[in-house]
């Protein structure tokens, strides 16, 4: 997989629960662009559309505060995330089952973490390009921000999940 990944930004606060990447009711099937159409749905209005008809699979990056992720374990989560085109969430910090579903299903959509607080300082609709190996955010206007280091998590993910990951390493 890449190491740079480019992409316009999509910015939330503090606690993106599951129910509002991904409705409960949405949950009749495991289809990622059946729960793709769905991504985002119920996420409170301040936040402006994530998915519309101009904006379907507009945006590769979201950024985010504190415990994104949080609520219900499903794994649907970062299916219906990673098939509406996200690459990549940063965030401040993520709830466990979330960080743990996104990196054992193998979906192409990595959980980066930083101390920074960039959300404050990234608008929705900025491009930004990610670093996965030198772990830095750069804007376009070439301020950077540091990733904090999520160790095998990127060759886990980027052999297609912790199954695949075991099954290369351990047999």
């Amino acid at each position: 997989m890449a190491n740079i990944i480019k992409g316009k930004a999509f910015v939330v606060g503090d606690n993106i629960d599951t129910d509002q990447i991904i409705p409960a009711r949405y949950l009749t099937t495991m289809d990622p662009q059946t729960l793709a159409q769905n991504a985002m749905r119920d996420l409170d209005p301040k936040y402006g559309a994530f998915l519309d008809t101009e904006n379907q699979g507009a945006y590769q990056i979201i950024v985010a505060r504190n415990n994104f992720g949080c609520g219900s374990s499903r794994e649907h989560a970062p299916i219906a995330l990673a098939a509406a085109g996200v690459k990549a969430v940063i965030a401040n910090s993520f709830a466990r089952i979330y960080y743990r579903n996104s990196i054992n299903g193998g979906r192409s959509i990595y959980p980066l973490e930083t101390a920074d607080a960039v959300s404050a300082r990234i608008k929705t609709g900025e491009e930004l390009e990610i670093d996965l190996e030198k772990l830095t955010v750069k804007k376009s206007d070439g301020q950077t921000f540091a990733l904090k280091d999520f160790g095998p998590v990127k060759e886990i993910i980027d052999c297609g999940g912790l199954t695949a990951y075991n099954l290369r390493h351990n047999s």
